[in-house]
């Protein structure tokens, strides 16, 4: 019951940040590009 009550919690405040599915859209590909730049990253330094 906490779980869900913590996800549905966690939920709401993501989406309120996100006033349409194109938000969503821009908030998720925004969020793997940060992935993609630390991995790139990460990949550089193990290089040296």
């Amino acid at each position: 019951m906490k779980k869900i009550l913590v996800t549905s919690l966690l939920l709401t405040f993501v989406l309120t940040g996100c006033n349409t599915i194109k938000g969503v859209g821009e908030d998720v590909s925004s969020a793997g590009h940060a992935v993609s730049n630390t991995a790139e990253k990460t990949q550089q330094e193990i290089r040296k």
